[in-house]
């Protein structure tokens, strides 16, 4: 009798360990467990620790509530200034109903993943080359708020969701680059103008400055030679001041001829000395002398003449023969 009842209490101790270990349940921290009770929805979300459910009545499901990490692949579109490119993404969510997620959708990743790819494709078509590249914030906000629209009746909220990449076409590639060379260019060549502007207002003060001084100007040649030659170069380059080329300019230039004025010096006029004759002496009185008038000077360019050649003599000694002119002599 003993030995029966000892054989029951073990088989009844069996039975609820077996029993225990078909009903014991265990939810982690970060998951949350939907009771189905033939098949029914319990309105009990098991929270986590030790749980029971009934084996064969009741069914538990678990849902992880962690942040998940999904990314988006690249989607290829055109934008709508009809570039082609190629876009992906990567999107952050979490469920936070973990009821809905369960009778909601039948797979809710797979369901975000989708509705993620198709966002992605219509947000590309809408925007410009301009906004995918520089204004992604903007973009971002549009995508998430495409993908969390129909995920909230999901159980599932939209955390973030980021661009990646755009991939454009070599093509687009070397034009975008001639662009941004010939943009640094033309902000290159305003900088430098604007260098040469202010750099010709500071010659310009400098020059009045020297003006007003003439020996700065060649305390200014004399540091720029001992500048240069403190670089122990070979060669010495001397600047030349453009004043001095054209002081010897100007004393090259000959002095334009004045006419001579010959000077001649007046014969003063000696008076005769007095006869001397017999008998008391007489006053004579000599006649005023006027002063002799000088002879007019010939002009300093006078040439002397030259005799007239002489004309050919007719052949055979026929024909009288020419008579030969005397130059006229020039008067001294």
């Amino acid at each position: 009798m003993v030995q029966e009842l000892l054989i029951a209490a073990v088989a009844a101790v069996s039975a609820g360990a077996v029993y225990t270990a078909a009903a014991a349940r265990v939810v982690k921290q970060y998951e949350r467990g939907v009771v189905l009770r033939l098949g029914r929805l319990r309105d009990d979300v098991r929270g986590p620790g030790f749980t029971m459910v009934l084996p064969g009545v009741e069914r538990l499901r678990k849902v992880n509530m962690q942040i998940v990490t999904m990314p988006v692949p690249a989607q290829d579109g055109i934008t709508r200034d009809n570039v082609t490119v190629r876009v992906d993404a990567v999107i952050y969510f979490k469920v936070v109903d973990a009821a809905s997620a369960v009778v909601e959708v039948e797979d809710y990743r797979f369901a975000v993943s989708q509705m993620a790819q198709t966002s992605l494709r219509s947000i590309i078509g809408k925007s410009d080359l301009d906004d995918l590249l520089s204004n992604r914030e903007k973009l971002n906000q549009g995508l998430e708020l495409m993908i969390d629209s129909p995920a909230v009746g999901w159980g599932v909220q939209i955390d973030r969701v980021e661009i990646k990449d755009v991939s454009l076409p070599e093509t687009m590639k070397r034009s975008m680059a001639r662009q941004a060379e010939a943009d640094r260019e033309r902000r290159a060549r305003v900088i430098n103008a604007d260098a040469e502007l202010q750099a010709s207002k500071k010659l310009a003060e400098a020059a009045s400055e020297m003006s007003a001084q003439p020996a700065a100007l060649q305390l200014r040649l004399l540091q720029t030679v001992v500048a240069v030659a403190a670089e122990k170069n070979s060669t010495l380059v001397l600047p030349f001041p453009v004043e001095l080329l054209r002081f010897l300019e100007r004393a090259q230039q000959p002095a334009p001829q004045q006419p001579a004025q010959a000077v001649q010096t007046a014969e003063t006029a000696q008076p005769e000395p007095p006869s001397v004759t017999q008998g008391p002496p007489q006053t004579q009185v000599d006649p005023p002398v006027s002063p002799p008038t000088p002879e007019p000077e010939p002009p300093a360019d006078r040439r002397s003449e030259r005799p007239a050649p002489e004309p050919p003599r007719p052949p055979n000694g026929a024909g009288p023969a020419p008579r030969e002119s005397t130059p006229p002599f020039a008067r001294h």
